[in-house]
Protein backbone atom coordinates (compact mmCIF):
# COMPACT_ATOMS: atom_id res chain seq x y z
CA UNK A 1 0.00 0.00 0.00
CA UNK A 2 1.59 3.12 -0.97
CA UNK A 3 2.06 6.11 1.61
CA UNK A 4 0.84 8.76 2.15
CA UNK A 5 2.38 11.94 1.90
CA UNK A 6 3.70 13.91 5.07
CA UNK A 7 4.54 17.61 5.13
CA UNK A 8 7.45 18.12 7.33
CA UNK A 9 7.62 21.28 9.27
CA UNK A 10 11.36 22.58 10.25
CA UNK A 11 11.34 25.35 12.79
CA UNK A 12 12.51 26.27 15.86
CA UNK A 13 9.82 28.74 16.26
CA UNK A 14 6.99 26.70 18.41
CA UNK A 15 4.20 28.56 17.98
CA UNK A 16 5.02 28.96 13.96
CA UNK A 17 5.93 25.35 14.15
CA UNK A 18 2.29 24.89 15.63
CA UNK A 19 0.46 27.08 12.94
CA UNK A 20 1.88 25.45 9.77
CA UNK A 21 0.92 21.87 11.16
CA UNK A 22 -2.68 23.06 12.02
CA UNK A 23 -3.05 24.33 8.49
CA UNK A 24 -1.63 21.43 6.53
CA UNK A 25 -4.00 19.70 9.10
CA UNK A 26 -7.12 21.36 8.45
CA UNK A 27 -6.57 20.86 4.93
CA UNK A 28 -6.78 16.91 5.23
CA UNK A 29 -3.25 16.17 5.24
CA UNK A 30 -0.71 14.77 7.76
CA UNK A 31 2.31 16.91 9.25
CA UNK A 32 5.16 16.71 11.69
CA UNK A 33 6.93 19.05 13.82
CA UNK A 34 10.89 19.07 14.20
CA UNK A 35 12.88 21.54 16.56
CA UNK A 36 15.92 21.74 14.20
CA UNK A 37 17.29 20.63 10.94
CA UNK A 38 19.51 18.24 12.66
CA UNK A 39 16.86 16.15 14.22
CA UNK A 40 15.27 16.36 10.83
CA UNK A 41 18.19 14.84 9.19
CA UNK A 42 18.46 12.12 12.49
CA UNK A 43 14.81 11.30 11.09
CA UNK A 44 14.07 8.06 9.50
CA UNK A 45 10.61 9.99 8.08
CA UNK A 46 12.99 11.97 5.74
CA UNK A 47 12.84 9.32 3.46
CA UNK A 48 8.90 9.15 3.45
CA UNK A 49 6.81 11.31 0.79
CA UNK A 50 6.06 14.13 1.16
CA UNK A 51 7.84 17.64 1.99
CA UNK A 52 9.28 20.09 4.05
CA UNK A 53 8.98 23.16 4.80
CA UNK A 54 11.74 25.16 6.51
CA UNK A 55 12.71 28.11 7.90
CA UNK A 56 15.86 29.80 7.00
CA UNK A 57 17.12 30.81 9.61
CA UNK A 58 17.19 28.30 12.82
CA UNK A 59 20.54 27.65 15.47
CA UNK A 60 22.62 25.31 14.09
CA UNK A 61 22.20 24.32 10.37
CA UNK A 62 19.66 26.74 8.58
CA UNK A 63 16.94 25.97 5.99
CA UNK A 64 19.21 26.10 3.65
CA UNK A 65 21.96 24.26 4.73
CA UNK A 66 19.26 21.53 4.67
CA UNK A 67 17.91 21.80 1.51
CA UNK A 68 21.85 21.60 0.52
CA UNK A 69 21.95 18.43 2.62
CA UNK A 70 19.32 16.87 1.28
CA UNK A 71 20.17 17.71 -1.98
CA UNK A 72 23.69 15.97 -1.49
CA UNK A 73 21.63 12.92 -0.63
CA UNK A 74 19.80 12.49 -3.41
CA UNK A 75 16.34 13.19 -1.68
CA UNK A 76 13.46 13.22 -4.00
CA UNK A 77 11.63 15.72 -0.76
CA UNK A 78 10.94 19.59 -2.36
CA UNK A 79 11.57 21.95 0.24
CA UNK A 80 9.72 25.69 0.89
CA UNK A 81 11.39 27.73 2.64
CA UNK A 82 10.13 30.50 4.56
CA UNK A 83 12.10 33.35 6.61
CA UNK A 84 11.62 36.53 8.88
CA UNK A 85 14.31 38.29 7.42
CA UNK A 86 13.89 38.56 3.60
CA UNK A 87 17.32 38.70 1.93
CA UNK A 88 17.23 38.88 -1.85
CA UNK A 89 20.55 37.03 -2.09
CA UNK A 90 19.70 34.14 -0.13
CA UNK A 91 16.26 34.15 -1.57
CA UNK A 92 18.16 33.22 -5.23
CA UNK A 93 20.56 31.11 -3.09
CA UNK A 94 17.37 29.18 -2.01
CA UNK A 95 15.71 29.03 -5.49
CA UNK A 96 18.81 27.90 -7.26
CA UNK A 97 19.50 25.53 -4.79
CA UNK A 98 16.13 24.06 -5.54
CA UNK A 99 13.61 25.39 -3.10
CA UNK A 100 9.71 25.15 -4.59
CA UNK A 101 9.28 29.10 -3.32
CA UNK A 102 10.75 31.10 -0.54
CA UNK A 103 8.28 32.44 1.32
CA UNK A 104 8.19 35.82 3.71
CA UNK A 105 7.03 35.19 7.53
CA UNK A 106 4.22 36.09 8.26
CA UNK A 107 3.14 34.06 5.69
CA UNK A 108 -0.80 34.09 4.57
CA UNK A 109 -2.32 30.98 5.03
CA UNK A 110 -3.23 30.42 1.35
CA UNK A 111 0.04 31.46 -0.05
CA UNK A 112 1.50 29.32 2.38
CA UNK A 113 -0.86 26.52 1.12
CA UNK A 114 -0.61 27.17 -2.44
CA UNK A 115 3.58 26.72 -1.81
CA UNK A 116 3.07 23.48 -0.17
CA UNK A 117 0.59 21.99 -3.24
CA UNK A 118 3.22 22.96 -5.48
CA UNK A 119 6.27 20.88 -3.24
CA UNK A 120 3.69 18.03 -3.27
CA UNK A 121 2.44 18.25 -6.74
CA UNK A 122 6.49 17.68 -7.47
CA UNK A 123 6.78 15.34 -5.38
CA UNK A 124 4.31 13.16 -6.82
CA UNK A 125 6.09 13.62 -10.20
CA UNK A 126 8.95 12.93 -8.63
CA UNK A 127 7.99 9.62 -7.35
CA UNK A 128 6.78 8.71 -10.58
CA UNK A 129 9.82 9.06 -11.83
CA UNK A 130 11.95 7.30 -9.65
CA UNK A 131 9.66 4.50 -9.57
CA UNK A 132 9.58 4.39 -13.46
CA UNK A 133 13.16 4.53 -13.70
CA UNK A 134 13.12 1.49 -10.75
CA UNK A 135 11.24 -0.59 -13.06
CA UNK A 136 13.40 0.41 -16.37
CA UNK A 137 16.76 -0.78 -13.69
CA UNK A 138 15.22 -4.23 -13.45
CA UNK A 139 14.47 -4.80 -16.83
CA UNK A 140 17.91 -3.70 -17.80
CA UNK A 141 19.51 -5.93 -15.07
CA UNK A 142 17.49 -9.16 -17.00
CA UNK A 143 19.49 -8.54 -19.70
CA UNK A 144 22.90 -11.08 -20.46
CA UNK A 145 26.63 -10.21 -20.88
CA UNK A 146 25.53 -11.16 -24.64
CA UNK A 147 22.32 -8.97 -24.93
CA UNK A 148 24.15 -6.29 -23.82
CA UNK A 149 26.93 -6.43 -26.42
CA UNK A 150 24.18 -6.38 -28.88
CA UNK A 151 22.45 -3.29 -27.39
CA UNK A 152 26.16 -1.36 -26.84
CA UNK A 153 26.05 -1.39 -30.49
CA UNK A 154 22.33 -0.78 -31.15
CA UNK A 155 22.52 2.46 -29.02
CA UNK A 156 25.73 3.16 -31.28
CA UNK A 157 23.70 2.93 -34.57
CA UNK A 158 25.45 -0.04 -36.05
CA UNK A 159 23.23 -1.97 -38.55
CA UNK A 160 22.67 -5.65 -37.36
CA UNK A 161 24.77 -6.95 -40.79
CA UNK A 162 27.93 -5.36 -38.86
CA UNK A 163 27.22 -6.36 -35.62
CA UNK A 164 27.09 -9.94 -36.77
CA UNK A 165 30.15 -9.38 -38.29
CA UNK A 166 32.16 -7.44 -35.12
CA UNK A 167 31.04 -9.87 -32.98
CA UNK A 168 31.58 -12.96 -35.01
CA UNK A 169 28.07 -14.23 -34.82
CA UNK A 170 25.40 -15.40 -37.58
CA UNK A 171 22.93 -12.25 -38.69
CA UNK A 172 20.28 -14.36 -37.39
CA UNK A 173 21.86 -14.29 -33.95
CA UNK A 174 21.99 -10.62 -33.94
CA UNK A 175 18.12 -10.62 -34.48
CA UNK A 176 17.10 -13.02 -32.01
CA UNK A 177 18.95 -11.26 -29.71
CA UNK A 178 17.67 -7.99 -30.56
CA UNK A 179 14.34 -9.36 -30.23
CA UNK A 180 14.68 -10.55 -26.61
CA UNK A 181 16.43 -7.38 -25.48
CA UNK A 182 13.35 -5.75 -26.85
CA UNK A 183 11.01 -8.10 -25.22
CA UNK A 184 12.71 -8.00 -21.71
CA UNK A 185 12.87 -4.28 -21.88
CA UNK A 186 9.42 -3.97 -22.83
CA UNK A 187 9.64 -1.98 -25.70
CA UNK A 188 7.48 -1.86 -29.29
CA UNK A 189 10.59 -0.01 -31.64
CA UNK A 190 14.07 0.53 -31.64
CA UNK A 191 13.24 4.63 -30.83
CA UNK A 192 11.87 3.33 -27.97
CA UNK A 193 14.43 1.18 -26.86
CA UNK A 194 17.08 4.23 -27.34
CA UNK A 195 14.85 6.54 -25.53
CA UNK A 196 14.29 4.59 -22.40
CA UNK A 197 18.27 3.29 -22.19
CA UNK A 198 19.25 6.76 -22.52
CA UNK A 199 16.48 7.43 -19.84
CA UNK A 200 18.31 5.09 -17.32
CA UNK A 201 21.83 6.40 -18.30
CA UNK A 202 20.16 9.73 -17.48
CA UNK A 203 18.89 8.87 -13.99
CA UNK A 204 22.63 7.63 -13.28
CA UNK A 205 24.53 10.40 -13.53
Amino acid sequence: MESKPVVFVVDDDSAARASVIALVRSNGLDARGFASAEDFLASDERHGRGCVVADMRMPGMSGLQMLERLNAEHSTLPVVIITGFPDVPLAVQAMRAGAVTFLEKPCGDQDLWEGIRAALDRESRNAALHSRQTEIAARFATLTESDRQVLDRLMAGIPNKSIATELDIGLRTVELRRATIMKKMQVNSLAELVQTVMSLEAARH
